[in-house]
């Protein structure tokens, strides 16, 4: 069955519920972190995260913050704001302030081999969170970069894999299909990993298809939106978007919704909202993520430090409206 635009109110509804859950979830979130920060008085662990304006990293921040105070540890968390220097500068200051040990998020993978090399030199365990240290395109995800105690993350190639298996169930069979992707944001390696884990989904499923169009959403349901509406106006017969996180899919939602569009809709990470989405018809399917399971991995891994091996992930299943509810939304 093709999708087909959901009445304007319906639409209406849903997009409000969804927003007010999520905005409601972040506000607890928020407000309960300086209140567990301060009640806790034991000792400091550190988690520099990309940005908590992602609700994604403030999803992580929240689980690495409740294992910690859990474990009568004392969480600090600093917020890079998106800039690799002011990660870098967090990343000193918390070498600075002798925590027990240091949980990076990093905004270049790439980069983020210098911190991790640095923070092992001051004697400061530390672990990866969400993305993996080193060069995605030569780094395997379970290939833990030298100086981490661990790396929590979800395998990102295989994410992208199980959305383009979902794809191939969506696809036209009897010509090749037209593919877009809107990417994340430069420097992240999820892009790379997650469109190669993709276009390897689709090759397993035996599917005949041109990856038409990509453009950057920079991970923002805006983002996503204006990305969409540029592609839909040049190629108006797209027959599927791979958004590669679901805030961008909710803004392309938007863009196809304009559009009159029947393109069908996947998106990556479970989001709250993409979950209402999809249950009201508005988006065929997600990749479902939990980002407090891995802010919650990564405490573990420098306050209980194992044998064994280093890469802690969990089960990332792609749901449709038919599986949906076996994805709760941590974000």
């Amino acid at each position: 069955m093709r999708w087909r635009p959901i009445p304007l109110l319906l639409w209406t509804i849903v997009v409000v519920a969804a927003l007010a859950a999520l905005v409601a979830l972040r506000g607890a979130a928020r407000a309960d972190a300086p209140a567990a920060v301060a009640a806790s008085g034991g000792p400091r662990y550190g988690l520099s995260t990309v940005g908590l304006s992602y609700p994604f990293a403030a999803a992580i921040a929240k689980g690495f913050s409740d294992a910690a105070v859990a474990a009568g540890a004392t969480p600090v968390v600093l917020d890079a704001q998106g800039s690799v220097q002011k990660q870098a500068n967090d990343i000193d200051d918390l070498v600075a302030q002798r925590v027990k040990g240091i949980a990076i998020m990093p905004l270049d993978s790439v980069v983020a081999q210098g911190w991790v090399d640095r923070v092992g030199r001051a004697g400061v365990p530390v672990a990866a969170v969400a993305a993996l240290v080193g060069d995605p395109r030569t780094r395997a995800i379970d290939d833990v970069y030298p100086g981490l105690v661990a790396l929590a993350s979800q395998d990102e190639v295989a994410a992208g894999e199980a959305a383009g298996t979902l794809a191939a169930e969506l696809l036209p069979r009897d010509r090749p299909a037209r593919i877009a992707v809107i990417e994340g944001a430069a420097g992240f390696p999820e892009v790379e990993q997650r469109a190669r884990g993709f276009r390897q989904g689709l090759d397993k499923a035996g599917v005949r298809y041109t990856i038409v169009a990509s453009q950057p959403g920079n991970w923002t349901a805006e983002g996503g939106e204006a990305a969409c509406q540029n592609i839909l106006a040049a190629q108006p017969d797209i027959d599927l978007l791979f958004n590669e996180a679901d805030d961008m899919v909710i803004g392309c939602a938007r863009a196809v919704r304009a559009a009159g569009s029947h393109a069908r809709l996947i998106g990556v990470g479970g989001s709250k909202l993409a979950v209402a989405s999809i249950k009201a018809g508005a988006v065929d399917g997600t990749v479902c993520f939990k980002p407090e399971a891995l802010g919650a991995l990564a405490f573990e891994a420098l306050h209980a430090p194992q044998a064994g091996p280093r890469f802690r992930t969990y089960p990332i299943p792609a749901v449709t409206r038919a599986t949906v509810d076996a994805c709760v939304g941590q974000w």
